[in-house]
């Protein structure tokens, strides 16, 4: 006998769905999507506020990602584990992309909507993350003053001074070509690693040969992912010089930096140098 229509197909699954659960929900434990939707606490009744709040807050989690993805690189080039730090470098390029595309929302501001909320966030500036400093530290980008800003809070100045006395990536990067028998100078090898990087000639010479070689070979695999990394930080800084040249123009900086002077000054700065001056020695 029939006893009438049959239940939909998803009708366990709409079940599932809006069963009870026992506490939090599991995506909520894993998550934590309700500690992070109650982070933004707007100051002002400006429109504009809110999304400078998320975006601003979107890019520290990415900050914090791209820092995990080229410490894992690190340590699997001290390992000699080529393989594990390309997937690494890999995927901090996936990440640096949707950091770039972070700007968007806050991209078009004009001044009249910027000033609408400026005030409120008083000396808060952007040059202030730590989370950014350990981006820097990590590409060969090092500064004691930097360390010393964060002394009124000791646990981030703790990690940051470890941060600044560790090898950077691009110094393991070297390292590692060294054990594989590239000709890396003893000098290049056991620098100061507090100081910045600077381009080395005979550095320079080394990855012109190996651009010189075939493209396929893993030095030159590993100086394409480097390069991509280089880029995507180059147009990262350039999107910020733009964001804040059409939002305040040439005004001081909120966190005490000249601001757009100090932003043109960021974005000329070369991220592994000796990748690009080794183009024009071929």
């Amino acid at each position: 006998m029939n006893d009438g229509p049959s239940a939909p197909a998803d009708l366990a699954e709409d079940t599932a769905l809006t069963r009870p659960f026992a506490g939090a929900s599991p995506y909520e434990e894993y998550v934590r999507a309700s500690v992070l939707s109650s982070l933004q606490q707007p100051l002002t009744e400006a429109a504009d506020e809110m999304g400078f709040l998320v975006t601003t807050q979107v890019m520290e989690l990415w900050f914090t990602l791209i820092v995990h993805e080229w410490r894992a690189a690190r340590e699997a080039l001290v390992k000699d584990d080529l393989p594990a730090a390309l997937d690494a470098l890999t995927r901090s390029r996936r990440a640096l992309s949707a950091l770039n595309d972070s700007w968007r929302p806050i991209a078009a501001l004009t001044p009249l909507q910027f000033e609408g909320f400026r005030a409120a966030f008083g000396r808060a500036s952007g040059f202030q993350s730590a989370m950014y400093r350990h981006i820097e530290f990590l590409l060969g980008e090092k500064s004691a003053a930097l360390v010393r800003a964060h002394r009124g809070d000791p646990a981030v100045h703790e990690a940051l001074g470890d941060a600044h006395r560790e090898p950077s990536l691009y110094d393991e990067v070297l390292c590692f070509l060294h054990r594989q028998g590239l000709p890396v100078p003893a000098h290049v090898r056991e620098r100061d690693v507090t100081l910045p990087h600077t381009s080395d000639p005979a550095v320079v010479e080394l990855w012109r040969g190996v651009y010189a070689g075939s493209p396929y070979d893993p030095p030159a695999v590993l100086a394409e992912a480097l390069t991509d990394i280089a880029e995507l930080v180059a147009r990262w800084r350039f999107d910020h010089l733009m964001v804040v040249r059409r939002a305040m123009g040439a005004k001081p900086g909120s966190g005490g930096t000249a601001g757009l002077a100090y932003l043109e000054q960021r974005a000329r700065r070369v991220v592994f140098p000796e990748l690009w001056e080794a183009r024009g020695a071929l």
